[in-house]
């Protein structure tokens, strides 16, 4: 049986991540990038793919977890018959190799511990051949080299392919291990002082997250969220992943396992908007830049998701070998979305730069000249069909949510132009497609006769995304027609209160077979639209509502699971901490909550 996804807690060095588990396990690691091949895969099939377990030999009760103040350093703490210890898992941000760091420490009494290292590269598929050197246990095994150095006083043994260690610590003794990566051609790196990487570590988290400037209710969620979406940020480039993980189902035991360790421009562009918000402008620059190098060249080129530096291809494969988290199969690497048509990314990428200068971030030369030809494009491609923002694998539609967006670039465009009227770029032109795009969604996307708008032009299906028509100022909150979508959409696609993206019965939208759980992100667009549509009191209690099904580190998946009650999809999920933090900041601001 897997564990919950809730279960897992992360770490990671801005680099890559590492999903440790409620038992001490770390199931899940990929080396040295988010998008590298996971030498811990535990997570997507058993044990046997790799993990790395520090526990007590006895574990009788649930432990008790939390990370150190507004950091990203877990502590564990077990108590057992015998005594009371704690281990503390943390990822150094590095300026050299990747490594984990994990510091075993007696609270009280005595209790004897346990660790089990099981290295697998390649997705839980290569074996490594193992070796001692320099007092360490080498692994090695193709281009991989992972090193773990334990204590002096921690003696390791081989046994059924893996590496273990049993020791016993006391009050106020402390065991640390160090598990290096670096290039199996290259020299091992220099050594690192654990407890000295521990202090430096608080220390980086620490001060970043002091920079937050929201001081309103439910900061410790807010700041939480915000050090998530920084987590999944790749510091090299300023790329900002979906998730650290691919293949956690939508549904237990169906096929909507989708690989999201790459870099979606709605995506990214949205935890952009959520880090200006709380005042983080050196990471909104640095996605900007990022941005810039990937869409540079033709805007008929566009794509919607780019490697971690920006790479293009991003090819899909499956692997067999590993059996699917609670069997769902197939698990999948890279993404065929890549080669979608999703026309609703020019308004996250537009609305994106108007936000950063209205924020003050300074301005690059070329900037401009990169949004001009992006809606120069969309004049002559708005009206045409694509695959909307949920990728629907089936028929392109005339997406209302795609249309609206690119109102939302038109619109973006328009008041640059406005406030910079020195800037180049037909302003008349851009309004009359402004125009032009509103008048044909209020004609073609909305159904008078139910009063809500639709999924697509002459459909009668709905769409949770319809609800940020508000948000982003396509119509206000008072207009009948908003208020009636978002009633609509809180009765047909609600379930016990949440919210799904669409309709998945017969599969007849997305071509898929099978169902999925509410999407965490569309139940806080149902609070902010509530909120907008003047029922503020029933925005709070559903965002009250949401802030409960975070786990006990307070983290959200892609889906939520009311029947089960449990958590579903990729973990964690930028798309719902940015809902998080975007609700948050619209429904409290500075004001006291209730």
């Amino acid at each position: 049986m897997h564990p919950l996804i809730e279960d897992y807690a992360l770490i990671g060095d801005l680099q890559t991540a590492a999903l440790v588990c409620r038992d001490g396990s770390i199931d899940w690691l990929c080396l040295p990038r988010f998008d590298s091949g996971a030498c811990f895969a535990a997570l997507l099939g058993s044990r046997d793919n790799g993990h790395w377990q520090l526990a007590p030999t006895s574990l009788i009760a649930r432990p008790e977890r939390s990370y150190r103040g507004d950091s990203l350093v877990l502590d564990t703490v077990w108590q057992t018959p015998t005594g009371t210890v704690k281990v503390t898992d943390f990822m150094p941000q590095r300026d050299r190799a990747p490594e984990i760091v994990r510091i075993a420490e007696g609270i009280s009494g005595s209790v004897e511990m346990r660790g089990v290292l099981r290295l697998r590269f390649d997705y839980g598929r290569v074996v490594p051949w193992m070796r001692h050197s320099k007092g360490c246990r080498v692994a090695v095994a193709g281009p991989d080299s992972v090193w773990l150095r334990t204590p002096p006083q921690v003696t390791t043994y081989g046994k059924d392919f893996s590496t273990r260690s049993d020791f016993t610590l006391t009050e106020g003794e402390r065991a640390a291990f160090v598990l290096t990566w670096h290039p199996s051609h290259k020299p091992r790196p220099p050594a690192t002082d654990p407890f000295e990487a521990l202090d430096c570590t608080l220390d980086d988290w620490r001060e970043w997250s002091a920079r937050c400037r929201y001081d309103g209710p439910h900061r410790g969620a807010v700041i939480r969220s915000l050090i998530t979406l920084k987590a999944l940020t790749y510091a090299p480039t300023g790329g900002i992943v979906a998730a650290p993980t691919t293949s956690l189902p939508e549904e237990l035991g169906g096929v909507r396992n989708w690989d999201y360790r790459y870099c979606w421009l709605r995506d990214a562009s949205l935890t952009l908007n959520s880090l200006l918000s709380a005042g983080y402008l050196e990471e909104a620059g640095a996605w900007r830049d990022w941005l810039l190098r990937a869409v540079a060249g033709a805007p008929d080129d566009l794509q919607i998701m780019y490697g971690l530096s920006g790479e293009r291809r991003l090819p899909e494969a499956e692997l067999p070998w590993l059996s699917g988290y609670a069997d769902s199969v197939p698990v999948r690497i890279g993404n065929a979305a890549v080669d979608q048509r999703q026309l609703d990314v020019y308004g996250e990428v537009l609305d994106s730069f108007h936000i950063a200068r209205t924020a003050g971030l300074p301005s690059e030369p070329h900037a401009w000249n990169i949004q001009r030809s992006l809606v120069n494009y969309l004049e002559s491609t708005w009206r045409d069909p694509d695959e909307g923002l949920w990728e629907i694998r089936g028929p392109r539609r005339h997406f209302v949510h795609s249309k609206v967006m690119a109102w939302v670039a038109a619109d973006r465009a328009v008041r640059a132009l406005e406030a910079y009227p020195k800037a180049r770029g037909d302003i008349d032109r851009w309004r009359t497609m402004r125009d032009d795009i509103h008048r044909e969604v209020c004609e073609r996307g909305y159904d008078a006769a139910r009063g809500t708008f639709t999924q697509s032009y002459g459909s009668t299906d709905l769409d949770a995304a319809t609800l940020v028509i508000p948000r982003v100022g396509f119509l206000p909150g008072d207009d009948p027609r908003v208020v009636s979508t978002v009633d609509t959409v809180r009765q047909e696609l609600s379930h016990d209160g949440l919210v799904r993206r669409y309709s998945t019965e017969g599969g007849s939208i997305d071509g898929l077979p099978g169902g999925e759980g509410t999407f965490l992100v569309c139940s806080f667009w149902l609070a902010d639209a509530l909120h907008l549509t003047g029922r503020p009191k029933e925005a709070r209690a559903l965002f009250k509502r949401l802030l409960a099904l975070r786990n006990d580190v307070g983290l959200l998946s892609e889906e939520y699971d009311p029947a089960a009650r449990r958590q579903l999809g990729n973990f964690p999920q930028a798309f719902s901490h940015i809902g998080l933090v975007g609700t948050a900041l619209a429904l409290f601001g500075d004001a006291e909550a209730d």
